[in-house]
């Protein structure tokens, strides 16, 4: 019995979120170990955030999989993904557009965020971040025990949303399916608003990175002898790419908000009441919840402006930008 087939017949809560929810944290915790166990041996940092990136995808893939991996380890299903896809709506055998679309902003955001860090650490040989705790194994690891709880709380909308079966939205009845799945399928306002959050704060950061990139490359070939980036972005926030940040993962909150709160939703879910609600509000609400406290208390800006001001706090344009220059909201003037 391989790895996956004990997990899914161990994973028989009667509850269907957790049913998803439950082998997706797990995945999390079992990459960053995996990947932890090489990098303490090596004292190295090289793959920490690459690793991150894996994980992210990983464990959205698991969670939209779920469904036909259920199925074939079940024996209810023996064909491949395309038959499966192509199966007759059961509820639990297609997906609908919102899974895929939330799934597919975490993918595209994973891939770009870790190839770009993993370049970065790849150029500049090391990151500060780990120079107290590289020689420390327990401090080591705890970095990656940090780093699978980030993404699990992350993902939490994510999961949600991927464990809830289509046939949550179907009409049960003597209407005709198809014309009961197309109506279910309409968008709402949530959807809409939260796609565009999630789709300026990625645009947000995509391009307060490559501001920052450039900068640096520029210098490295003696192009400018600035010791810090106060254009672009960077002189409308002191952290416009923890900015962006911010708001992706508050769009992709409002999308699976909007959805998981509904009456039909609580039922696939297995859930229900104001404790249903309130259950799945916090999910999503803990995603750009704890993505605020982590950049802004712990391993974000304090250790970005601890650093710059021990190195150019006695700088009169350095104080300037500073004072002047919100810390994370941009200024619009």
């Amino acid at each position: 019995m391989t790895i996956l087939q004990t997990l899914l017949r161990t994973n028989t809560f009667r509850i269907p979120l957790f049913r998803t929810l439950v082998p997706s944290v797990v995945l999390a915790y079992g990459i960053q170990t995996a990947v932890a166990i090489p990098s303490i041996a090596a004292r190295t940092e090289k793959f920490y955030d690459l690793s991150g990136s894996l994980t992210y995808l990983s464990c959205t893939a698991l969670s939209l999989f779920l469904p036909y991996l259920r199925a074939r380890a079940a024996g209810n299903f023996s064909g491949g993904i395309a038959e499966y896809l192509s199966a007759p709506a059961t509820g639990q055998a297609l997906w609908w557009w919102r899974h895929v679309a939330l799934s597919v902003c975490v993918w595209t955001w994973a891939a770009r965020l870790g190839s770009y860090l993993f370049n970065r650490v790849s150029e500049d040989g090391k990151d500060s971040r780990f120079d107290s705790i590289r020689d420390s194994a327990p401090k080591f690891y705890g970095a990656f025990f940090a780093q699978a709880t980030w993404v699990s709380l992350c993902l939490f909308p994510v999961f949600a949303v991927n464990s809830l079966p289509r046939s949550a939205f179907a009409r049960s009845g003597p209407q005709n399916e198809v014309a009961s799945a197309a109506v279910s399928a309409k968008p709402y306002l949530s959807d809409i608003v939260g796609l565009v959050v999630f789709a300026f704060g990625w645009a947000f950061e995509i391009v307060a990175d490559r501001q920052k990139s450039r900068w640096s490359r520029e210098k490295r070939e003696k192009k400018h002898s600035e010791e810090f980036l106060t254009k672009g972005l960077w002189s409308r926030s002191r952290h416009p790419n923890y900015f962006g940040e911010v708001m992706l993962w508050s769009g992709i909150a409002m999308v699976a908000g909007g959805l998981l709160v509904r009456g039909p939703a609580q039922v696939g879910l297995g859930l229900g009441g104001v404790g249903g609600k309130a259950l799945v509000a916090g999910m999503c609400a803990v995603s750009p919840g704890f993505v605020s406290f982590l950049l802004l208390k712990v391993s974000g800006v304090p250790l970005s402006e601890e650093k710059y001001d021990m190195r150019f706090g006695d700088r009169k344009e350095y104080r300037e930008w500073k004072e002047n220059t919100p810390m994370l909201v941009p200024r619009l003037w």
